[in-house]
């Protein structure tokens, strides 16, 4: 039986943690495909580990890993520890917030189920599904890095900064990925492209974005991060 590797990067995320596992572990995956959870604390200063430790100790039945650093290290770090402990045949990353839907992760696994693809990004700017209207700079920004990495890993992706994106494990455990903090999504996406033969697809997704308020965490500084690293390893290709 084929597993779905469901790893999600937690910092302070007290408020959304238990929501996001119980909508995480209710879904039902296409053709009775396994699930197993990796949630990576990356040393969060709030409540976070005491709700998780509590989920586990109340649904023994679900295959969970926990895991913890004991020093913030950043997002990108926390997804490198989750993606080196994956054992499923595929991978998907699950913000530890309720901006994504996990059922969807069906939509996202259809076009692998059908052999037809080794990743799949789910688009924010895609599709007919609701889109909380948020923030103009921000979608700006989001698409003018999407046109940037596009250019140089000659990719047609509409959304490279989604925090939705199931990959081929064994594909994704074979890159060496260095960058820590948000600079993850565009250094991950131009070394899947350059893995030859590599079949992308996109599938459109709905998003309930937060507002600062409500604890979004990216900012103007991440952007700046994500076009140097798009021009890293675009250009030098490292």
């Amino acid at each position: 039986m084929r597993k779905l590797s469901i790893v999600i990067p937690a910092y302070n995320e007290g408020k959304t943690i238990h929501s996001v596992l119980q909508k995480v572990a209710a879904v039902q995956l296409l053709q009775g495909m396994e699930k197993e959870i990796l949630i990576v604390n990356d040393c969060s200063r709030d409540n976070t580990e005491s709700i998780i430790l509590q989920f586990i100790s109340e649904n023994p039945d679900i295959d969970v890993q926990y895991l913890k650093h004991e020093v913030n290290a950043g997002k990108g770090a926390a997804l490198h520890t989750g993606i080196a402990h994956a054992k499923g045949d595929f991978l998907v990353v699950q913000d530890a917030d309720l901006e994504y839907d996990p059922d969807e992760y069906n939509e996202l696994l259809l076009p692998v189920i059908k052999g037809k693809a080794d990743v799949v990004y789910g688009s924010r700017f895609m599709g007919s599904k609701p889109h909380r209207v948020l923030f103009f700079w921000h979608s700006i920004g989001n698409k003018f890095l999407t046109f940037l990495s596009n250019m140089f890993t000659n990719l047609n992706l509409t959304d490279m900064e989604t925090g939705y994106k199931l990959f081929n494990t064994q594909m994704l455990q074979s890159l060496q990925l260095v960058e820590k903090r948000f600079g993850f999504e565009p250094e991950v996406t131009a070394k899947i492209a350059r893995i030859k033969g590599v079949r992308i697809y996109e599938v459109g997704i709905s998003y309930y974005g937060r507002t600062y308020e409500e604890g979004k965490k990216i900012g103007w500084r991440d952007g700046m991060r994500a076009i140097y690293c798009i021009l890293k390893y675009g250009l030098l290709k490292v």
